[in-house]
């Protein structure tokens, strides 16, 4: 049995959307884990491996965002329908604001690479960073928009 170019797009779109679901779930789980760790030195190492989960997550969002615009294309689906049109703004807003709170993160886990570097100790600093409010609305966010765009693909409303 042969695969048509259109079923070749489905299946990699959705591995573009595992990708980028894993890789935000990835990156959400080791965030939390940084926020509940004591020292600094474990908080580094669990922003340092959030840092990986980078790779999926774009090359998941890409995947996902291209092929998508492929599939609308090729099955003569509107861009204007509710679904199409919510999926690609989410798509922009979950970029944006992951990108933001990781570049915030980052910060987080330079300021814990060098308290480790300076006795390991506990600092309020670092445990205020952890648990800024503006850093958490935007990853949790990117997060929500996330599982708001698969909830779109799966269940299409308005089509």
């Amino acid at each position: 049995m042969l695969v048509s170019s259109l079923q070749w797009l489905l299946a990699l779109h959705v591995t573009g959307a595992f990708l980028f679901l894993g890789g935000t779930g990835a990156a959400g789980v080791l965030g939390l884990l940084a926020q509940r760790a004591g020292r600094p030195s474990e908080v580094a190492l669990f922003l340092g491996l959030a840092r990986w989960a980078v790779v999926p997550v774009v090359a998941g969002a890409v995947l996902t965002f291209a092929l998508g615009l492929a599939l609308v294309h090729r099955l003569h689906l509107s861009y204007g329908s509710f679904w199409v049109a919510a999926a690609i703004v989410l798509v922009v807003l979950a970029s944006a604001a992951g990108s933001k709170g990781g570049r915030r993160d980052a910060e987080t886990r330079r300021l814990a690479e060098q308290l480790a570097r300076d006795g390991d100790r506990p600092s309020d600093e670092l445990r205020a960073r952890l648990r800024d409010p503006l850093t958490l609305a935007l990853s949790r966010g990117a997060g929500a928009a996330v599982v708001a765009i698969l909830a779109l693909m799966m269940w299409k409303p308005g089509s």
